[in-house]
């Protein structure tokens, strides 16, 4: 729900499987924000302004909600993906890595995003 990776069964919550919202702790203190938002929006405008069959790559989503300096998109880069993670899951982008779509759970090193 809020950093959109899948979330797997685990023993525990055997009984509560049907109400699991959340991966982890961290993803359950931590909520979907404005800067959240931004990134979303961010990616889909972008890859709209490229075009079909065209990717981006996160930080080009980070830079445009935070400019330019390394300095302040930089801290922008997991939430960026998160937000691809959300939206891989909403369906409306795919996750690739060297051309081919990836499980963005699992998806470690460079990521491109293209619109699904």
């Amino acid at each position: 729900m809020t950093c959109g990776r899948a979330i797997e069964w685990r023993k525990k919550w055997a009984r509560d499987w049907d109400q699991v919202r959340y991966c982890s702790d961290r993803c359950r203190r931590s909520r979907r924000g404005e800067q959240d938002q931004a990134l979303e929006r961010a990616i889909l405008d972008l890859l709209g302004q490229r075009g079909s069959g065209k990717t981006i790559c996160p930080s080009e989503a980070a830079r445009r909600v935070a400019g330019e300096a390394r300095e302040d998109w930089e801290p922008l880069m997991e939430p960026a993906r998160a937000a691809a993670r959300r939206l891989v899951a909403a369906g409306s982008i795919a996750i690739t890595q060297g051309g081919h779509p990836v499980d963005p759970s699992h998806a470690k090193g460079p990521i491109r995003l293209k619109l699904a």
